[in-house]
C-alpha cells in the first residue's frame, strides 16, 4: 500500500449509512453531519444510492472484516475502488458504530468530547486526508460505565421548561458517548413523563437507576400519599410500583438496580422501628431484593441486574446479613469524597472499607463521586477538592479487587467537573492513567496558550482546599462555607449560643459553641492566604490569555477559586461578628455581618459572570450549595443585630456614631429621622470603625 494513499474528506464528502438505521446510529450520524457542517461549512450527503461514490461507508461488521469480536468494538477498513479510497467505519453493534463515528469526529475532524461544555470552537478546514491504515478499537476495561447526573438542579434552572427538555439532555448524553460511556442515570426523582430516560435510551445508552429508586419505580409516598411506607404492611403496593416500572422499561436497555432503602434515600427502618437488629434488617433487604430479582426475570430474558451496596447495606453485607442473588453485580460506593469507605452520616464516620474482599464471587463494580452533596463540606459548584491522585489510586485499587464490571460516576451537571470526568473516562477505557501526562493533554485540548501556567493552577487548586479532618480525603468543597454558616446563624438567632451545634460535631468535635466558632474561623483564615495567592495568579494569567481562553479559564477554573476565596472571607467575617456580638459591640458586629454579606455576594457575582451567552441562568437553580440562602440568613442576622441597639426608630446609631456633635443638640426630629438602609448604614459605620476592624 502506498504511503501516500489517503481518503479525502471535504465539503463534498458522501456518507453511505447502514441500510437499516437504528435510532442510536441515527443520532450519531446526526452528530457527524453537524460536525461536518461546522468543519467544512456544508452538511455531507447521506445516501444509499447505488450510483453514489461514497467516501465513508458506515456499516455493521462482517466476518471478513476481522473486526475484534466483542460488544461495542469498532474498526476502520479501507478499500480502493476505481482508483478512489473509501473508509469503512465498522461496528459490531450500535454502540460500536457510534464509538467509531465519534472517534472519527474527534481524531480527524477535531471535535473535542467536551466541545459543548467547555465552549471549544471547532476549527474550520478545507480538507482532511485520512491515511489508509486499518484500525481496531481496544476493549474497555469496564463493561458498564457512565454518569449519574445527580446535581441536575443547574440543568433544571437553566431553561424555563420543566422537566428539562431535549435541548438540555442531548449535550449531556452526547458528551458521555464521546467519553466512551454506555450507561446513565439521567437525574434524580424527575417527573416520569420527562424526556430524559427516553432520550438516553434512543441514543443507545443503558439506563440505570438511583439506589433510592429501585427498578426505576416511583417513590412509594408519591404514589400513595398518607400511607406508611412499610413493605410489611403494603407489599402488594410496593410490588405494583415495581411491576409497573418493569413493564414500562422492558423494551429498553436497562441495568436494573435492586435495592431497598427508605423514602428520601434513608434506611428503611427509620419508618419501621421493629427492625431493630442487623439480622432483621439484612433478612428484610435480602427478601425484598430476591423478590425484585424474580419479578425482573419473569419479564426480561437474561436481564442485567445490580445491587447497590450503599451506606448501611454495605455494612450489613460485610457482616454477613445480606445475600445477593447469583448473577447480580454488586456495586460498592465511596464516601462522597473519593475514598472507598462508608460515608459519613451526620456526625458518625465509621469509614468501613467499601470494596469487595479478595475472592468474593460474582461481578463487582463501584459507584464513585467527583461531586457530592451532603449538607456539610461537599463540592457541587466547584471541582473535586482532593488531588486527582486520590481518584486514580482508589479506582485502580477497586479494579485490582475485581470491581471493574461497572463504574457509575456521579458527574454533577457536567460543566464544572470536566477535568475529573475526563480522567475517569481514561480509567474506564484502559484501567490506568498517568496524572501529569493526562493533565498536560487536557489543558492543551482546552486552551491555546500558556499551558504550563494553566496546568500549575489545576495542580495547585487542591493544595488550597481546607483540610477539615485527619484523613487525606477530608478536603472541603465550597459547601463548607455555606451549610455550616447557616447552622451557626440559625443557632445564634434561636438563642442557643450556650449550647454547641450538634450538627457541626463532624467538623469541630464535641466542643462548646464558642470553640466551634473558633474552629471554623481558624480553618478559613489558614486557607484564605493560599486562595488569595492563587486568585492573584489567576488574575495575572487571565489578562495574558486571548478572548476565548479568558472566557473558558474563568468559567472552568477561576470562578471556582473565587468561590473558595469569597467563601473563606464570608465565614471569617461571620465569626468575627459573633465575637463582637458576644462583647455587646453590636454596631461593630452589624458592620462585620455586612462584610460577610459583601463576601458572599462576591460568590454570587462569580456565578453570574460565568453565565454569559448560552449559559444565561445556568446557576439560577443553585439549590444545593445555595448561596442565596446563606445571604438570606445573613440578612436576617444583620437585622437582628440592628434590633439590639438601633431599635425602635433605627436612628440611634446614626445619631451616636455619624451625626456631628453640634448637630446632635440642635436637629429637629421631624426632619432628621429618615432611617438609613442596612447597606448604607453599614458602609458609613465601616468607614468610621475601619481602624478597629482591621
Amino acid at each position: 500500500m502506498s504511503k501516500d494513499a489517503f481518503v479525502l474528506i471535504d465539503q463534498n464528502t458522501i456518507i453511505r449509512p447502514p441500510e437499516s438505521i437504528s435510532s442510536p446510529v441515527q443520532h450519531a450520524l446526526n452528530m457527524i453531519r453537524r460536525d461536518h457542517e461546522k468543519v467544512f461549512g456544508k452538511i455531507p450527503e447521506l445516501t444509499n444510492s447505488p450510483s453514489a461514490a461514497p467516501d465513508l461507508i458506515v456499516r455493521y461488521a462482517l466476518p471478513e472484516d476481522r473486526c475484534p469480536n466483542w460488544p461495542e468494538t469498532f474498526c476502520f477498513r479501507f478499500h480502493l475502488i476505481n482508483g478512489k479510497w473509501t473508509m469503512h467505519i465498522i461496528g459490531q453493534d450500535d454502540l460500536g458504530i457510534i464509538y467509531g463515528l465519534l472517534y472519527y469526529s474527534q481524531h480527524y475532524l477535531g471535535v473535542d468530547p467536551f466541545w459543548f461544555w467547555a465552549d471549544l470552537p471547532i476549527s474550520t478546514k478545507v480538507r482532511v486526508e485520512i491515511p489508509t491504515t486499518d484500525y481496531n478499537s481496544e476493549k474497555f476495561k469496564v463493561k458498564y460505565r457512565g454518569w449519574f447526573v445527580n446535581d441536575e438542579v443547574c440543568l433544571i434552572g437553566w431553561k424555563e421548561d420543566y422537566p428539562p427538555s431535549k435541548e438540555i439532555w442531548y449535550p449531556v448524553f452526547e458528551a458521555l458517548l464521546r467519553c466512551g460511556g454506555n450507561m446513565v442515570i439521567p437525574g434524580t426523582d424527575l417527573p416520569k413523563e420527562g424526556i430524559h430516560a427516553k432520550l438516553a435510551s434512543e441514543m443507545g445508552l443503558w439506563v440505570t437507576h438511583h439506589h433510592a429508586e429501585p427498578l426505576g419505580a416511583e417513590m412509594f409516598l408519591r404514589a400513595y400519599p398518607g400511607k406508611n411506607p412499610n413493605y410489611m404492611e403494603h407489599p402488594e403496593l410496593f410490588e405494583q410500583l415495581w411491576r409497573e416500572a418493569i413493564l414500562k422499561q422492558k423494551d429498553q436497555k436497562v441495568i436494573w438496580v435492586l435495592s431497598f432503602r427508605g423514602q428520601g434515600d434513608a434506611p428503611f427502618w427509620l419508618n419501621t422501628p421493629e427492625f431493630d437488629t442487623p439480622q432483621k434488617r439484612g433478612e428484610m433487604i435480602s427478601k425484598v431484593v430476591e423478590k425484585q430479582y424474580q419479578m425482573v426475570c419473569e419479564s426480561i430474558e437474561n436481564p442485567v441486574c445490580c445491587m447497590a451496596l450503599y451506606g448501611e447495606i454495605s455494612e450489613l453485607y460485610k457482616q454477613g446479613y445480606i445475600s445477593v442473588p447469583d448473577g447480580v453485580i454488586k456495586i460498592w460506593a465511596d464516601n462522597g469524597y473519593g475514598k472507598m469507605v462508608s460515608r459519613r452520616r451526620e456526625n458518625e464516620n465509621l469509614r468501613i472499607p467499601s470494596l469487595p474482599a479478595y475472592g468474593d464471587p460474582g461481578e463487582h463494580g463501584i459507584y464513585y463521586h467527583v461531586t457530592f452533596h451532603d449538607l456539610q463540606a461537599s463540592n457541587h459548584l466547584t471541582m473535586f477538592p482532593s488531588p486527582l491522585e486520590l481518584v486514580k489510586g482508589e479506582i485502580e485499587q477497586a479494579f485490582e479487587t475485581g470491581a471493574h464490571s461497572y463504574l457509575l460516576l456521579n458527574s454533577g451537571n457536567i460543566r464544572m467537573h470536566l477535568y475529573p470526568l475526563d480522567l475517569v473516562s481514561h480509567l474506564w477505557r484502559t484501567g490506568e492513567v498517568q496524572i501529569i501526562p493526562h493533565l498536560e493533554a487536557f489543558v492543551q485540548r482546552l486552551y491555546s496558550s500558556y499551558h504550563k501556567r494553566i496546568e500549575h493552577v489545576y495542580r495547585d487548586y487542591s493544595n488550597h482546599t481546607i483540610s477539615y479532618g485527619p484523613h487525606p480525603d477530608d478536603q472541603a468543597g465550597e459547601q463548607f462555607y455555606h451549610h455550616p454558616a447557616r447552622h451557626i446563624i440559625g443557632h445564634w438567632l434561636q438563642g442557643k449560643c450556650h449550647l454547641p451545634v450538634r450538627s457541626l460535631f463532624w467538623a469541630t468535635g464535641e466542643v462548646p459553641f464558642n470553640d466551634q466558632i473558633n474552629w471554623f474561623k481558624a480553618k478559613c483564615e489558614e486557607a484564605l492566604l493560599g486562595w488569595m495567592d492563587l486568585l492573584e495568579e489567576c488574575c495575572d494569567l487571565f489578562i495574558h490569555l486571548g478572548d476565548e481562553d479568558q472566557r473558558r479559564f474563568y468559567d472552568q477554573l477561576m470562578m471556582q477559586v473565587e468561590l473558595h476565596a469569597s467563601g473563606c472571607r464570608g465565614m471569617i467575617a461571620l465569626c468575627d461578628a459573633y465575637y463582637s456580638f458576644a462583647k455587646q459591640n453590636y454596631a461593630v458586629a452589624f458592620v462585620q455581618v455586612s462584610q460577610s454579606i459583601r463576601s458572599y455576594n462576591e460568590s454570587l457575582l462569580a456565578l453570574r459572570k460565568a453565565e454569559q451567552y448560552k449559559w444565561k441562568h445556568f446557576y439560577r437553580a443553585d439549590w444545593l450549595t445555595n448561596i442565596k440562602s446563606t445571604l438570606y440568613s445573613l440578612e436576617s442576622l444583620r437585622k437582628y443585630i440592628r434590633m439590639q441597639e438601633d431599635s425602635p426608630d433605627f436612628f440611634l446609631w446614626y445619631k451616636k456614631y455619624l451625626m456631628s456633635e453640634t448637630e446632635k443638640y440642635i436637629y429637629l426630629e421631624n426632619t432628621h429621622r429618615k432611617p438609613l438602609s442596612d447597606d448604607d448604614l453599614a458602609q458609613q459605620l465601616e468607614e468610621l470603625f475601619r481602624k478597629h476592624l482591621g
